[in-house]
């Protein structure tokens, strides 16, 4: 038998692991037999070699089985999830499971925290001050069936070995790997005893896909994998070329996500969420067609149904559901410094990378796998893309712990911004559809 360092290196060197290898990898991480180290060796060979579908469908299953497969099935109706792959100011899960659940669809959501230069559901879940993400699986499946919306992180019964290897993957480069990304999405997913899932690629500068190519290969890998396991999947690719909404940070992204709630928030933000939420109503047999759809998800924000259920879910999870009524109760940087434009003209482009990373540094992010965020610091887009400027006007403001100390992030920040003479075209947010 291969030692586990002969299976790293038939990876490295472009071989093709068996499922049982895959599944001796995976297990040896578990008891201990594989050390952190040696898994990221082999997801930096898995990130440069690649894997074709069997392997990731085995990897998926080795993981998905590492821990339990939640039993919803006391939960009635078709349990539908949304996932995305990461954006910069990618907070539509916030508004769009109480969405989803306030028109009858269940919605068990566990999610991720932040990864690289994008931000995480459950570092914003957490700027709500007492709420809980790490309930135990007869808590998450109570809630849901009580409530219709929950969002928890993952215990160490969900996919122990995706935790794992997620948290590596952050801090060693290895990300953008599509056999992995697919692995470490769809083995929680599975594992949440779900029905249905809609799947938010995102694409552009901001994204983990760059290009339209490679989120849709990455959109159709998913598809292919969630539908090989049973489940009913849609992929929408959508733009991440600018920052989605005008927040980027943890408290301010939650602030953002309830006006949405409201009836309010960018006009980017609430398409999104309409369009993803109206594919999970179709999924879930609440809708007979997506504009039926997305007529009955604003009717569930002009009523207010969306936000009660969004208040019941913080309630239900610990927390203190007055942030609803009253987001001035979520955490808030003691200073702001603005950041202003250094010509006139039209904003044509704000670089959502170097937004997210300038977030990682003033503390809303992590470098390290065991660092803690700041949920009260963040960026405020002020000027969004194709808003006209002048000189000195304000571009963004930073949410701040110091001013003094904001000056190498402001001048990140204002670089992040190209002022143009004339307006220049936007591309679409919906870019394609995979089903």
């Amino acid at each position: 038998m291969e030692t586990l360092v002969e299976l790293i290196a038939k990876k490295r060197d472009g071989g093709r692991l068996a499922d049982d290898q895959i599944e001796r990898l995976v297990r040896a991480l578990g008891t201990g037999e594989l050390a952190d180290y040696q898994m990221s060796a082999l997801c930096m060979a898995i990130f440069f070699r690649g894997m074709d579908d069997a392997e990731t469908v085995a990897l998926t299953r080795a993981m998905l089985h590492s821990g339990d497969v939640l039993d919803l099935s006391s939960v009635p109706g078709i349990k539908v999830d949304k996932h995305s792959t990461g954006g910069v100011g990618d907070k539509v899960s916030l508004c769009l499971a109480p969405l989803v659940a306030a028109c009858g669809v269940p919605v068990p959501m566990v999610s991720g925290r932040g990864l690289g230069h994008t931000g995480g559901t459950l570092d914003k879940l957490e700027a709500i001050p007492g709420f809980n993400v790490s309930l135990d699986t007869d808590a998450f499946a109570r809630i849901v069936r009580d409530v219709g919306a929950c969002m928890i992180g993952q215990t160490g019964r969900i996919a122990p070995a995706d935790k794992r290897i997620y948290a590596l993957r952050d801090v060693t480069a290895t990300v953008e790997s599509i056999p992995l990304i697919v692995a470490s999405i769809l083995s929680k997913k599975l594992a949440e005893g779900i029905d249905a899932l809609v799947l938010d690629v995102k694409v552009g500068r901001g994204a983990f896909m760059k290009t339209e190519r490679d989120a849709r290969a990455l959109a159709e890998a998913l598809v292919r994998v969630g539908k090989a396991a049973g489940k009913r999947v849609v992929a929408l690719l959508t733009d991440m070329s600018t920052v989605l909404g005008r927040a980027v940070g943890n408290a301010i992204e939650t602030r953002e996500a309830i006006d949405v709630l409201k009836g309010g928030g960018p006009d980017d933000l609430v398409e999104c969420t309409l369009a993803l939420g109206a594919e999970m109503l179709v999924l879930g047999d609440a809708a007979s067609s997506i504009e039926n759809a997305r007529e009955k998800l604003r009717d569930a924000i002009t009523s207010g149904r969306g936000a009660r259920v969004f208040e019941r879910m913080i309630e239900a999870q610990g927390g203190d559901p007055g942030v609803v009524e009253d987001p001035l109760r979520l955490p808030r940087a003691p200073e702001t410094v603005l950041v202003p434009s250094e010509a006139d003209g039209f904003v044509a482009a704000i670089d959502p990378l170097e937004i997210g990373l300038a977030a990682v540094a003033m503390g809303a992010g992590r470098t390290r796998a065991d660092q803690k965020v700041d949920h009260a610091v963040g960026i405020e887009i002020l000027a969004p893309r194709g808003a006209g400027v002048r000189r000195g006007e304000p571009l963004a403001r930073l949410h701040v712990l110091r001013a003094a100390a904001a000056e190498a992030v402001a001048d990140r920040v204002q670089s992040a911004f190209r002022v143009s003479s004339a307006p220049e075209a936007s591309p679409p947010l919906l870019l394609g559809r995979i089903a």
